[in-house]
């Protein structure tokens, strides 16, 4: 029986706001765009690789089971030609589309996708996303070491991949539409060892032509290509290293494309009202919420009533303020659009008497002092100060270690290394579209460990048997006890305040003139910032 259309259901009755189709417009083949970036990629590993600057590259280099149609949150099959899901949801059988190569030139077959799940999931590879497949048999075996392979992903024949799963998995199929699902050859990972993540192959719409660290990253087109008509561009050169302001002056006098990281926020209201960019700007919704991590197993942040005080000591409204406005406040993990969200939930007030308070209950009414860590683009360094500034009123001393992206993520997965973490910049934009993920990776326990991004280092595992409970609701029909469940969830994550919501962020982009191809391709909800495989250049 196929499921296509179920697992449209399935959204539609979690009220998942789906993007409108992206119609694609008709672009000749040919020429090349600049992206540019402050900081460097770290890595091209798609097992490894989870930050705002790789994510979309990766997503181009490498191609998965599923994927989703362009510009929407519509899953659809990439790699499988089809699939079946059993009446129980515990099997599911894929058909690989025949002939697709790798980008050495080796067919890709069904042990491919078997090894590059298990390479995932070992946690020598120390993935980000190895949590995201707990459900399939044989996983926590495997993971244990008590097991060479997973009992689970059964190689039927070259062309067919069979998962059995412990329980049924609403979010199942989006799993495997993740970077984390993406498909390597085991030969190249063997041969270029931990150096992967510099010389990947994959078999998706582009290939590594170069990489010069620290200046420039460039991807060519994959001719053998197996989706007919994709890509159009023939090169995407990345340079690195460029200041957000100087990339958005670069883009005006036509020596860029696309402004990577945005626009600064500093000049976001000259630039949006200024006429000669009316046409560059695309403006859309995205599943994010932006929020402080408050790691649980340092002190003094072990105990409940300092995490509560530094909730009620932060002012978000004057936060939004210096972004322009470009959010509304949050008061729990899930953003406002995301089904499971609690309308009815007030959240932490602003309240530093009563912070006070809370802090005298712990022991420390003379406060204490502490670290917060921040990426170093703006707007976070002013994020930060306004956190500092507010938690100095309640006597926490904060000091800002302003860093790299890279180095704040690689702070905040090692145990016991950052107090605070304010996640913006790598804020949570959804990986799909379901409240569970949400909790997996950020707050769940499986996300609390070396190169995990549960910064927080939360694990509560009466809640993680209800989230388990929550994501086997496969059926269409309980989607309404579903989210239900999860909203019950996220509100009592917030009785134990791992984390400060700090606001959930409206999307704003910039391109050249000379790029096109839908609006929803640059603010693509899964492609995050920008589907590469479907842009072209115009005339």
């Amino acid at each position: 029986m196929k499921r296509h259309a179920t697992t449209l259901a399935l959204l539609a009755a979690l009220a998942i706001p789906l993007a409108a189709p992206a119609v694609a417009e008709e672009g000749k083949q040919g020429g090349s765009i600049i992206v540019t970036y402050k900081d460097d990629i770290v890595t091209l590993d798609p097992a490894i690789g989870y930050d705002w600057v790789n994510w979309s590259i990766i997503k181009s280099l490498f191609a998965r089971l599923m994927d989703y149609k362009p510009g929407t949150a519509e899953l659809t099959p990439s790699l499988a030609d089809s699939y079946e899901i059993s009446k129980d949801g515990l099997t599911y059988t894929f058909k690989l589309h025949k002939g697709v190569k790798f980008h050495n030139g080796r067919e890709v077959v069904a042990q491919d996708v078997k090894y590059s799940i298990e390479r995932t999931t070992n946690p020598k590879t120390e993935s980000p996303g190895a949590g995201f497949y707990d459900s399939i048999a044989g996983m926590d075996a495997f993971k244990k070491g008590k097991a060479k392979d997973v009992k689970g992903i059964a190689v039927v024949d070259p062309a067919t991949i069979k998962f059995t799963l412990t329980r049924p998995d609403a979010t199942f199929l989006h799993v495997l539409a993740l970077n984390f699902s993406s498909v390597v050859p085991k030969e190249a990972v063997d041969k270029a060892g931990k150096d992967f993540g510099k010389k990947v192959v994959g078999s998706g719409a582009f290939m590594l032509a170069d990489w010069k660290l620290g200046q420039e990253l460039v991807l060519k087109r994959n001719p053998d290509y197996f989706m007919p008509g994709v890509p159009k561009l023939d090169q995407i050169t990345f340079q690195v290293g460029l200041e957000p302001m100087t990339a958005i002056l670069k883009l005006e006098k036509g020596e860029a494309d696309f402004a990577g990281d945005g626009i600064p926020p500093a000049k976001f209201l000259q630039i949006r009202n200024d006429p000669k960019y009316k046409d560059l700007i695309i403006e859309g919704g995205q599943l994010q919420t932006g929020y402080m991590t408050l790691n649980v197993q340092m002190k003094p942040f072990d105990k409940l009533e300092v995490r509560q005080a530094v909730n009620m000591a932060i002012d978000k409204g004057r936060i939004v303020k210096i972004i322009n406005n470009r959010a509304v406040p949050a008061n729990q993990p899930l953003p406002p659009t995301m089904p499971g969200y609690d309308k009815e939930y007030k959240g932490y007030p602003f309240d530093p008497e009563k912070a006070k308070e809370l802090l005298k209950q712990a022991g420390l009414e003379k406060g204490f002092e502490t670290t917060l860590y921040v990426y170093n683009v703006d707007p976070n360094p002013r994020i930060a100060q306004a956190i500092q500034e507010d938690l100095s009123k309640i006597g926490i001393k904060v000091k800002l270690k302003n860093l790299a992206q890279a180095n704040v993520i690689a702070a905040g997965g090692k145990p016991k290394t950052a107090p605070m973490v304010w996640s913006g910049g790598m804020a949570w934009i959804a990986d799909f579209p379901d409240p569970s993920n949400f909790y997996g990776p950020i707050l769940g326990c499986a996300g609390a460990t070396n190169g995990g991004w549960n910064w927080a280092w939360y694990c509560n595992k009466e809640l993680d048997e209800r989230a388990t409970k929550a994501d086997s609701m496969s059926d269409p029909a309980k989607a309404a006890e579903r989210a239900q469940l999860w909203k019950t969830i996220f509100t009592d994550i917030m009785k134990d305040a791992p984390w400060v919501p700090i606001f959930n962020e409206q999307r704003f982009t910039i391109r050249s003139k000379r790029v096109g191809g839908a609006d929803a391709l640059f603010v693509d909800p899964v492609r995050i910032p920008i589907n590469y495989d479907h842009v072209y250049i115009k005339g």
